[in-house]
């Protein structure tokens, strides 16, 4: 059997036969949208200031955090699609801020959502979604800030050094989430050594990207979905993926698997409040 997550908050570990629909796996654990969540594995406690981008994803009513997103601009969020799959905008809120997913900075409610018209559940592609918000955010305060967009069609070099952060699990399966912003930095891994990993999953399609190590150890979990991939450009922080799914989290030559923005960003623009 394999093990599949899904980095949100919503759905329990999946366990799948290897099939074409199996994708569920790797960080679609705790990733799903909703109810259950994950951290960043082999990272440290992020320092304040240093991911100014991020946000918790959780719901109006009091629910706790589930997901990540990234600000990219006053009123927008790129997710992952299935962080939001099934929800409307007037269930969904963000904390931002806070290096604390479950206090400090401000709660902003969702206005309205997109979610990727060609999402699929079921091979986790196009796996991306906009949360425009019904107030600005203030991109001035301490632990608030922008990450850019890249240019459409721009994707990271084999190798590159990127940062992944978010509030998911320490480990493979655990069913607590850190207090504290995690952050962990790991290379771009090319998409024919990726689609190597994966083959017997179906490999990866067009929409994704895939960065991990490969001894293992580092990597994005439960809880982790939807959150930012980014890396450097110039000295600029650009957002190159969002968290999406897996086999397992942090285990050796199975890299993470991430939305790959850079051919959505069109898509992006088109529906985001700049």
């Amino acid at each position: 059997m394999y093990s599949l997550a899904i980095l949100c908050l919503l759905v329990p570990f999946i366990a799948a036969e290897s099939s074409p629909l199996s994708r569920n796996r790797f960080k679609l654990m705790y990733t799903f949208g909703a109810n259950n969540s994950s951290r960043i594995v082999g990272g440290v406690p992020a320092t304040d200031g240093q991911i100014r981008y991020i946000i918790s994803l959780r719901y109006t009513n009091g629910g706790s955090h589930f997901c990540g997103g990234s600000i990219v601009s006053e009123r927008s969020i790129v997710t992952a699609a299935h962080c939001v799959d099934g929800d409307s905008a007037s269930q969904l809120a963000i904390r931002y801020n806070t290096l604390l997913h479950n206090s400090g900075g401000t709660l902003v409610n969702v206005a309205s959502l997109f979610m990727h018209e060609q999402y699929d559940p079921y091979e986790i592609d196009n796996d991306v979604a906009v949360l425009n918000l019904a107030a600005a955010l203030d991109l001035s305060l301490p632990n608030a800030g922008s990450v850019s967009l890249p240019d459409q069609g721009q994707d990271p070099v084999e190798g590159a050094d990127v940062t992944v952060s978010g509030w998911g699990t320490l480990s493979e399966g655990s069913g607590s989430l850190p207090t504290a912003l995690q952050v962990v930095n790991v290379p771009i891994v090319g998409r024919p050594k990726c689609n190597t990993q994966y083959a017997s999953f179906g490999g990866i399609t067009d929409q994704m990207i895939c960065a991990g190590v490969d001894e293992g150890g580092k990597d994005a979990c439960q809880g982790d979905s939807g959150g930012p991939l980014v890396g450097q450009v110039n000295g600029v922080n650009v957002l190159w993926g969002a968290t999406s799914w897996g086999y397992g989290c942090a285990r050796a030559n199975y890299a993470g698997v991430y939305t790959r923005v850079g051919i959505f960003v069109n898509w992006i623009r088109e529906r985001i409040i700049e």
